[in-house]
């Protein structure tokens, strides 16, 4: 005869709903409040960069890779949501190349608050560049309207995601730094536009070194010179420079999964620098990544 409480606690599992599965660690528990995909054990584990240590790349340690770096920098900054810790790199693992594309959203929205730091960073400086600007010119007061206006929270103009080659969109049967823009893009209502082209393929990149990697994606991607990408581009450049009140140069994100040495992300930047400069444009490059190792 089954026990009392056996029938209790088949009775309770019918009452009450099974707590869902957590898409991180795949075991059922209790679902974070800010995070419901997941449960609240792996959400508190998030090794979340909420103070970047290196200006520059976004890492949260010591960054021997920039300060030993004397060339120029393609890029204003870089940001990453987390660090890529061994956990972080299961997670990307189920993504990016075992299929679990129910990860897409929910990576895609971590990397947005890459971008709110990003933004809130970026805010920062334009008010500190307003209150000098407004300080030293005269007349006094302070014109508030144009303090009003360039005080406004700092926003990017575009988001290019760097491309794959298509041996590797054959392999995963989709681009990881797409998806991951195109959350960004819709949360912040910023164009997402394919700037870029892969111009050939490249083995992969785990294994190599710094030296290595950097020689390899020296010429892996050129500027996207199809005509409707183009003119996408021209028309976004001009509707920007009617309607902007204060004349700024382009702000442009390039997106992808993981910085690790930077070798892509300068690359890309550079590429994408060529391709303004060839429509008459300077733009300010920036990139934001899900993880920084």
């Amino acid at each position: 005869m089954r026990s009392l409480t056996s029938w209790m606690k088949q009775a309770r599992s019918l009452i009450s709903p099974s707590q869902p599965e957590c898409l991180f660690c795949g075991r059922r528990g209790r679902p974070s409040p800010e995070w419901p995909e997941i449960c609240l054990h792996c959400q508190s584990s998030i090794p979340w960069i909420r103070v970047p240590r290196c200006q520059t790349c976004g890492r949260h340690v010591g960054c021997p890779d920039c300060s030993r770096s004397h060339g120029p920098i393609p890029i204003r900054c870089n940001r990453s949501a987390v660090a890529y810790t061994s956990e972080m790199r299961e997670i990307l693992g189920q993504y990016k190349y075992r299929g679990n594309e129910r990860l897409a959203p929910l990576l895609g929205l971590m990397l947005d608050r890459a971008y709110a730091l990003l933004q809130q960073e970026q805010s920062g400086q334009q008010l500190n560049e307003a209150l000098q600007s407004n300080f030293f010119s005269k007349p006094f007061p302070i014109r508030h309207s144009k303090l009003r206006m360039r005080s406004n929270l700092w926003q990017a103009d575009l988001l290019v995601p760097v491309p794959v080659s298509a041996v590797r969109l054959s392999e995963r049967g989709f681009n990881q730094a797409e998806r991951l823009a195109e959350v960004v893009s819709l949360r912040r209502g910023i164009p997402q536009l394919p700037l870029l082209v892969r111009t050939h393929h490249t083995a992969k990149q785990s294994f190599k070194s710094r030296r290595e990697r950097l020689a390899d994606m020296k010429h892996a991607f050129a500027g996207n010179t199809d005509s409707a990408v183009l003119q996408s581009l021209k028309e976004h450049l001009d509707s920007r420079a009617t309607h902007q009140l204060e004349q700024r140069p382009p702000q442009i994100i390039i997106v992808d999964d993981i910085y690790t040495t930077g070798s892509t992300i300068r690359a890309c930047a550079e590429a994408l620098q060529q391709l303004c400069r060839s429509q008459n444009c300077l733009a300010e490059i920036y990139s934001l990544t899900w993880a920084r190792s």
